[in-house]
């Protein structure tokens, strides 16, 4: 069983075994770590806690959201990813073609490739329990639902399909987010979606 490290008046205390938890007053708000854990969590985010001091699943509404700059960070490690990808597949193709004209094509094919790659990679990986592509990953954030909690498949893959509207409007989809308070642009709208960030203790 692991040892938790609580957070009590704002400092961190412990580690406490699982059974000492009750008595240095945990309630479903405290948060908690163990060695395993990257981050702190509240205690009725973990199963065993819950089970353990009878807690109940709290939904908070999003308080700290993803700013545009980091979000575009984001984006550009994905990119880089996936034509990263897609290159070393082109590549591979190429080794066995003879004809220099349907290298060519191959080659500019990736233009139509990656886009489509994209959308798939963010529809796949943001709606899975990471709820988060790579480069959100390493920027500390992801998409959740306006409660805050995982996306839909429908949602990610329709959240990921809406930019290209934003891209239609020469870029203003974007520009929406500098104007609103939750950093939402016009594609997190469509979808229902916040890109959200870890809360600071």
């Amino acid at each position: 069983m692991p040892n938790y490290i609580v957070v009590i008046n704002g400092k961190p205390e412990g580690p406490y075994p699982l059974e000492k938890l009750k008595e240095v007053g945990v309630n479903s708000g405290t948060f908690v770590k163990t060695e395993a854990m990257d981050d702190y969590k509240e205690a009725h985010e973990i199963p065993e806690l819950r089970q353990l001091l009878n807690l109940r699943i709290q939904t908070t509404a999003p308080q700290y959201f993803a700013t545009l700059d980091i979000r575009l960070l984001a984006v550009i490690i994905d990119y880089f990813i996936v034509g990263a990808a897609i290159s070393v597949l082109l590549f591979l193709i190429i080794l066995f073609l003879d004809s220099r004209q349907m290298n060519v094509i191959v080659a500019l094919s990736a233009l139509i490739v990656l886009p489509i790659a994209k959308l798939i990679y963010g529809g796949v990986i943001e709606s899975s329990y990471r709820q988060a592509t790579f480069g959100k990953i390493l920027m500390g954030i992801k998409v959740a639902d306006e409660a805050g909690n995982r996306i839909s498949s429908a949602q990610a893959f329709g959240r990921n399909f809406a930019k290209l509207i934003c891209i239609l409007t020469l870029g203003i989809g974007y520009l929406m987010g500098f104007f609103d308070k939750r950093q939402q642009c016009l594609h997190d709208k469509m979808a229902g979606t916040l890109v959200i960030k870890g809360r600071l203790i």
